[in-house]
């Protein structure tokens, strides 16, 4: 991107002036001076369109923190041009800031090395990257500012609060009924095609004689607890902001990433929801995809559609798991009838209630209700919890 400063604008009007004037009049030295302006304005434009040869590379360290955690990006800029020592004005953009990137005297071949601090105080991705380069003419009168490099994405976590309870969970025996046991058995689920490293013990020969290729059984232990967070993203159930933050509804993702964590620390199935659906699972501004839960609630933001009845039917005709954990905030207690109503096909349903300034009925539609300022008093009362 060009930019023509004010005084090559001005400049460029008093040769047009002074030539003009100069022709016209049949004065020389008005025509000597036009045209030293105009050489002087093409000089600035061949010196500006100069472009030098970088080669730029960072890193983050880490590039996957918890909210409030350090997260350092090391940028590399190496002049890969041979003749010219390259004297530029760079800066990176970091988010919604810029960080100034001294490039002084870089000879060819040789590389400058900047460490800057990424901001990590709130949850999200935040995009580092392109460097962008000015190159400027000594007079002043031409700025070209051109993009380095890619752009690398920091995702920022929301904070974890470590919980002691877990699920019990419920063991569905093969006549129908449904225990709350510790421990199970493995139960049959499905056939598929053998794959090199199957257990030969798990083939079905008879079905194997009679498609003519080798199947294998599919079994699951249906005793594990099998955990769905669904969290309320919707803009309506977190009507609070402060600074253009929604309190609530971080808190309601700190409480969905301590559950996931336990889930995951306990070796449980877990699985993540959203009431509002999402749009492509990718980085805002950046080419990295998200791996997992986490980045997932790293990325998400507030959706102004209501999508509460879709996500509850998905829930009721797919039967995910067998404990249902609901992280909603003030604007959402309304709701806690439509959630109420999953009891069915969930035998326990927790629900988590952040921001609210009275509290849930207790024992509402016989959920049990969390009532929480934020994610640690979420977690406090997540293990005085005695009935799943």
């Amino acid at each position: 991107m060009s930019a023509l400063t004010a005084r090559c604008a001005g400049l460029f009007v008093a040769a047009v002036v002074l030539l003009g004037a100069g022709f016209r009049f049949a004065y020389p030295e008005l025509t000597l001076l036009g045209a030293a302006a105009g050489i002087a304005i093409g000089y600035a434009v061949l010196t500006a369109a100069w472009r030098p040869r970088l080669e730029v590379t960072r890193s983050a360290d880490p590039d996957r923190v918890a909210r409030g955690e350090p997260a350092t990006m090391i940028l590399t800029v190496r002049n890969a041009g041979r003749l010219r020592a390259a004297s530029l004005v760079a800066e990176d953009r970091c988010g919604d800031r810029s960080v100034p990137v001294p490039l002084l005297r870089l000879r060819p071949g040789r590389d400058s090395t900047v460490r800057y601090e990424v901001p990590t105080s709130r949850r999200g991705v935040v995009p580092v990257g392109p460097l962008r380069v000015t190159r400027r003419d000594p007079l002043g009168l031409v700025a070209l500012a051109r993009p380095y490099g890619g752009t690398v994405p920091v995702w920022v976590h929301p904070r974890v609060h470590p919980l002691n309870a877990v699920p019990t969970g419920a063991g569905r025996s093969l006549d129908g009924r449904v225990d709350k046991v510790p421990h199970g058995s493995i139960t049959f689920d499905s056939l598929r095609e053998y794959v090199v490293g199957d257990e030969l013990r798990r083939v079905h020969w008879r079905t194997s004689a009679r498609v003519g290729e080798l199947m294998v059984r599919e079994n699951v232990d249906t005793s594990l607890p099998r955990i769905v967070v669904l969290l309320d993203n919707r803009a309506a159930a977190h009507p609070q902001r402060l600074d253009g933050v929604a309190e609530s509804f971080e808190s309601a993702c700190e409480a969905a990433a301590s559950v996931l964590v336990a889930a995951y620390r306990a070796a449980l199935p877990v699985v993540l929801l959203l009431v509002a659906p999402e749009p492509d699972d990718t980085a805002a501004d950046g080419d990295a995809a998200a791996h997992g839960p986490l980045d997932r609630l790293a990325a998400t933001e507030l959706a102004d559609a209501d999508q509460l009845q879709p996500a509850t039917a998905r829930l009721r005709r797919e039967r995910l798991g067998d404990t249902l954990v609901f992280l909603t905030g003030p604007g959402g207690r309304d709701d806690l009838g439509t959630v109420g109503a999953l009891r069915a096909a969930y035998p326990s349903v927790v629900v988590g209630v952040f921001g609210a300034t009275e509290p849930a009925p207790s024992g509402a539609a016989g959920l049990v209700v969390i009532d929480a300022a934020d994610g640690a008093a979420f977690a406090a009362e997540w293990d005085g919890v005695r009935r799943w």
